[in-house]
């Protein structure tokens, strides 16, 4: 049976490819493997999340489970003057992003973290940008929304993409409990995108009293 995209150490046969991608007028290539999400292509909630991102991103930024690094490749790539860094527990995913870093000639930190876990107390970060693990169950991607909130700088903001069918609504009717604004930036293709800031120093992750049905 294929290993689970957030595994820690994927034992599945490798099975590598290399994909290519544009953003921002950047054609880019990706290393991918198997045991790793979306090995043959940048998914489109990916693609959808990065395409709704500002004109300007600037300062710190957090790719939280970065996969194979699409997300804070991309975005070291258009803003070079952001300082990436680019997380996740996979530790296969974690050395394809390291090699995509290269390949692309990008600059970001890249490391093995569970959630938070590994991160360092500081920096705090301007932006976070997340395609959230929802396989992994909402116990894990709650707690890592509401670890989230207590990362970010002053006026920083989370941003993330999900898809409707899997728990759109409920994440937003949750994320409203860490964050004074949460935004639906973008609805597309079954997918929402979210900008979530002023958090509310909510101290850990809690199920909310009640869940939609979406969820």
């Amino acid at each position: 049976m294929p290993d689970q995209y957030f595994t820690a150490d994927p034992q599945s046969a490798h099975n590598p490819a290399r994909i290519s991608f544009s953003f921002r007028g950047n054609p880019l290539a990706f290393l991918t493997d198997s045991g790793v999400f979306s090995r043959m292509e940048v998914d489109k909630g990916t693609a959808l999340l990065l395409n709704t991102l500002p004109e300007t991103v600037t300062g710190v930024v957090l790719d939280m489970g970065c996969g194979y690094g699409a997300i804070g490749v991309s975005v070291g790539k258009a803003w070079p003057d952001c300082r990436v860094t680019m997380a996740d527990i996979n530790a296969r995913a974690v050395a394809l992003a390291g090699q995509n870093v290269k390949l692309n000639d990008v600059k970001a930190t890249v490391l093995q973290s569970d959630g938070y876990a590994a991160l360092p107390a500081e920096p705090t970060f301007d932006l976070i940008l997340q395609n959230p693990p929802i396989r992994a169950g909402k116990s894990v991607i709650y707690a890592m929304f509401a670890d989230g909130a207590k990362r970010l700088a002053d006026g920083g903001a989370l941003w993330l993409v999900i898809r409707k069918q899997q728990g759109a609504a409920s994440a937003v009717a949750y994320l409203n409990t860490l964050f004074g604004a949460v935004q639906v930036v973008e609805k597309k293709g079954g997918y929402w995108v979210l900008r979530c800031a002023c958090p509310k120093g909510v101290a850990s992750y809690q199920f909310p009293v009640s869940r939609n049905a979406d969820g």
